[in-house]
């Protein structure tokens, strides 16, 4: 397996579209054009994966995170990593995620991200946990609202605990 890990090109964004819609993932074009074009004013970078040449996954980063506690503390944040299922459990999200790293390390010594806590999450739970994220001490949010006790809510994937590491 020819692993390579390169920033995002114009091109990529009906490529990346195109091969989530084949397994059946609803992620229009639209968002990463609007990816692509944050990348090139420098509020994100957008990290490809390929193997063998042929697109598997993708990571952003996002240096001005919508999440206020970050915001707050100019705290890049890992957003929307996502890698093909013919690709899982193969070490690309590890290697996406060890360049994200490199390249934040070069602006700040904190990383944060978020992760939905459904089921579907449980692997990227582990993921973030083994590689030393910890909870930011501000309990689950959804759309950007803290919870408290007591709070009615509908469980989706904006109902997310947010992880800190920091970086060496």
């Amino acid at each position: 397996m020819d692993l390579t890990i390169r920033k995002m090109v114009e091109s990529d964004c009906c490529d990346i579209s195109d091969s989530f819609r084949k397994q059946g993932w609803n992620k229009p074009e639209s968002q990463y054009k609007n990816y692509f074009n944050e990348q090139s004013s420098g509020e994100r970078d957008v990290l490809v994966a390929l193997v063998d040449n042929d697109f598997a996954g993708y990571l952003t980063i996002k240096y001005d995170s919508y999440y206020q506690p970050f915001e707050e503390k100019r705290i890049p944040e890992i957003v929307d990593l996502n890698v093909l299922k013919k690709y899982q459990n193969k070490g690309i999200a590890t290697k996406l995620m060890d360049k994200a790293e490199k390249i934040v390390l070069n602006k700040s010594d904190l990383i944060g991200i978020a992760v939905g806590l459904t089921k579907d999450y449980g692997t990227a739970q582990s993921l973030y946990v083994n590689r030393g994220y910890v909870p930011d001490k501000n309990g689950i949010s959804q759309n950007g609202n803290y919870l408290k006790h007591g709070d009615k809510i509908t469980v989706d994937d904006d109902l997310v605990l947010c992880f800190l590491k920091k970086l060496k």
